[in-house]
């Protein structure tokens, strides 16, 4: 296993800053962000330029990259793929054919996204929704030897009554995605908040594991008390529970020693991407670089072992 990061967490850096940053700070790889630069939305990060990407920036990239012993893990878009507005869907589904063609070129096999929810049908309705415009974004990567990683968040900043919005969110649905030819992006930070052991979701599903995201959480159990497991109601903010916040690998819940070796059991010898969305380290550029240091001297060793 090697240590990588998402690099969504320093949008205003260009991907060489973050490149060499991390190859000199114990990282071996990088998840590559590839929103798209729209104005307004400065908290995604556009490290690709998927839109205009050509084999002489797939050459480029690779070429960065190497220079720093760096590999290139995944491209990283992660939206709503079942979007309430048709319009807003399709969009996504381009910018996702995009991001296939990109990581085909890069020679890079996976593309992590998220399944979504359209907010105003029922679970049931979701699934048949998803039934229909998924598989042929599964084909569009197959065909380019590229796969598809749902990561299992619950993005419930997307509901406006802070319901799970994408639907990858319960281990019960992971044979469901398996069934539309979607693998994981493991991510245990969200199961933890959920009241689910992470390892002993990873051990039922880990021939479904191509890719893993560390993240770490902070649990408040006597504010869930008041709140409940779907937080705050009155005055209620997007992302905001009261009761928890995610943290970066260390300060948080999580027995990283535990799901290491859960992962090492498994046979799991890809990339663990730190994604960075701790509040505490964040607010500038350096603080979130010692966010994730920390989260380097955590997991660095636990991967060397």
């Amino acid at each position: 296993m090697r240590l990588g990061l998402l690099t969504a967490c320093l949008p205003g850096e260009s991907l060489a800053d973050v490149a060499g940053w991390a190859g000199a700070h114990g990282y071996a790889a990088l998840e590559v962000a590839a929103w798209p630069d729209r104005p307004g939305r400065d908290w995604e990060a556009s490290h690709l330029d998927v839109e205009s990407f050509d084999a002489a920036e797939a050459a480029r990239v690779r070429g960065l990259l190497a220079e720093h012993d760096l590999e290139l893990s995944a491209v990283a878009y992660y939206e709503n793929n079942l979007h309430e507005d048709p319009a807003v869907r399709e969009a996504t589904h381009d910018h996702l054919r995009r991001c296939i063609d990109a990581a085909q070129l890069l020679g890079v096999g996976l593309v992590g996204t998220f399944v979504g929810r359209d907010v105003s049908r029922t679970v049931a309705e979701n699934l048949r929704l998803a039934e229909t415009v998924l598989p042929p974004l599964v084909e569009y990567a197959a065909a380019r030897d590229v796969r598809l990683v749902i990561e299992n968040c619950p993005m419930e900043g997307w509901h406006p009554d802070g319901y799970p919005a994408n639907l990858a969110y319960s281990p019960e649905l992971w044979g469901w995605l398996a069934g539309l030819g979607l693998w994981l992006n493991y991510d245990p930070s969200h199961l933890a908040w959920l009241g689910i052991d992470p390892v002993a979701a990873l051990d039922a599903h880990a021939d479904r594991v191509l890719h893993v995201q560390a993240k770490d959480v902070e649990l408040h159990p006597a504010a869930r008390n008041r709140y409940g497991v779907f937080g705050r109601v009155l005055d209620r903010e997007p992302w905001t529970s009261g009761w928890w916040r995610y943290r970066v690998p260390g300060l948080g819940e999580l027995d990283w020693g535990r799901l290491v070796d859960a992962l090492r059991r498994a046979g799991y010898d890809g990339v663990v991407s730190v994604e960075h969305e701790d509040p505490v380290w964040s607010g500038t550029p350096g603080r979130i670089r010692q966010g994730l240091a920390v989260a380097e001297r955590t997991l660095g060793p636990l991967l060397a072992a």
